[in-house]
């Protein structure tokens, strides 16, 4: 007998929290069980390998620059496939480049949202949607006129 809606769309919920879980983690061993090999991160740099390898390097990488990240702010909408995390992240960016431009260090504080699709419980798909402008000018690389 298949697994009820309800039971499918937790588990998903589940499977995205033990994700989010790992960023600034030194432990990404569960990376594999929770994310299908050929899984597409959508938000990665060209420069990454493709499937999960790629996303592998970004949470290797982003987690000794993105300093105490974590959520102040989260809701959390998941239906069938899809997760959907929106709210407000914060930290202390510990400084050097960020898209393309020398940002210093410093705290921040700003909106995202990330998407998920989910194939059996994993995630196969994900996207990033974050206020990175905000970002820069709280750390003073930018500054509004």
């Amino acid at each position: 007998m298949a697994p009820a809606m309800a039971d499918v769309v937790e588990a998903n919920k589940q499977t995205v929290a033990r994700f989010d879980a790992l960023f600034g983690s030194d432990d990404l061993s569960s990376l594999d069980d929770l994310c299908t090999p050929d899984m597409v991160n959508h938000s990665l740099a060209p420069s990454r390998p493709a499937g999960v390898e790629g996303t592998r390097q970004f949470l290797q990488h982003a987690g000794k620059s993105f300093l105490s990240d974590h959520w102040d702010q989260l809701t959390v909408i998941a239906e069938g496939d899809y997760v959907v995390q929106f709210g407000t992240r914060g930290g202390l960016w510990g400084g050097g480049p960020f898209l393309g431009v020398d940002a210093p260090a410093g705290e921040y504080s700003r909106e995202v949202a990330f998407v998920y699709r989910l194939l059996d419980r994993r995630i196969a798909e994900r996207w990033a949607i974050r206020d990175d402008l905000t970002m820069l000018r709280q750390l003073g690389t930018f500054t509004a006129h």
